[in-house]
């Protein structure tokens, strides 16, 4: 097997396959949010035990998670435009 091929011995690079990335990101949300429903109806035995930091990070997991799709959703309308 050879490492380096020259141009004329590449194939053509395949066509970029066309995916929705918004639907995964609302699924990790979605997933983020049944997180910290169910952290919050623990509060309390978080707080006692010092693991209160378990709350933030599916704060954390959801901003990122908005962020993320105002991204892929300002990719997606540049793309069609």
């Amino acid at each position: 097997m050879r490492i380096w091929l020259k141009d004329s011995e590449r194939r053509p690079d395949p066509e970029p396959v066309q995916t929705d990335d918004r639907k995964a990101m609302l699924v990790g949300m979605v997933l983020w949010i049944i997180g910290l429903a169910l952290l919050l109806l623990f509060i309390e035995p978080l707080n006692a035990s010092g693991n209160l930091w378990w709350l933030w990070t599916a704060v954390a997991g959801l901003v990122l998670g908005l962020i993320g799709l105002i991204y892929t959703h300002m990719r997606r309308a540049k793309r069609t435009r």
